[in-house]
């Protein structure tokens, strides 16, 4: 399976990259800066030059052709409103145009857990970053798409477990950006898991269990 990832050279798309690549499948792995082609290679993905931001649409699907699926992980990570709107808003909704032109089907978007951050002072950048996330999704889910929305709770940066928590919905909670990874692999490897918003925090249940359970 080729699979274009929008993100790739991020803190969940890099740990995705090579989990794809000893599964046997092809990451085509878009990056924004000269210096992240080598490290994706490395890692097992075949590197695409391309700024999410600066691309239009025809750009790229280019890009996205002969691809079985897309992931989008790509994220303005706190950088600002406008960032925000342009990247997470306005670059996921042209990211499904551009799989749409390029026959894609296959579409699989990283969101954002409804509870998140909710035990701080509101603050305007992260409740637009709430807003975009919720309005994409929603675009997402009319666009004809083979797609599914994982929504993972706070990201850390520790060790994957292999084990977590899924569910249509679910009590708030925190999960490794390694854990994120591998259940965006097994994602991709079932098929049979389509037009659903899946939620995701740290569990007690292996990864293929909870997704072979949501199949069933």
């Amino acid at each position: 399976m080729k699979v274009f990832i929008i993100g790739a050279a991020g803190k969940v798309g890099s740990r995705l990259v090579p989990l794809l690549a000893q599964a046997g499948h092809a990451p085509l792995a878009m990056h924004r800066k000269p210096e992240q082609a080598e490290a994706l290679a490395e890692a097992g993905g075949v590197p695409v030059a391309g700024d999410i931001v600066a691309l239009d649409e025809e750009a790229l699907a280019t890009r996205m052709a002969g691809a079985d699926a897309v992931v989008f992980t790509a994220g303005a990570g706190g950088a600002g409103i406008a960032l925000t709107n342009a990247i997470d808003g306005e670059g996921l909704v042209k990211a499904i145009a551009a799989a749409k032109r390029a026959g894609v089907a296959r579409f699989v978007l990283v969101s954002a857990f409804p509870e998140a951050g909710r035990n701080a002072p509101p603050r305007e950048g992260f409740e637009n970053y709430m807003r975009v996330k919720k309005e994409t999704d929603w675009k997402l889910t009319r666009s004809g798409l083979d797609w599914v929305i994982l929504r993972p709770g706070t990201l850390t940066l520790g060790e994957g477990t292999g084990t977590v928590r899924l569910g249509l919905a679910l009590p708030y909670g925190s999960v490794s950006r390694q854990d994120v990874a591998a259940t965006l692999l097994g994602i991709l490897e079932r098929p049979g898991l389509s037009q659903v918003i899946l939620e995701l925090t740290e569990g007690d249940t292996s990864i293929n269990a909870a997704l072979d359970a949501m199949v069933s």
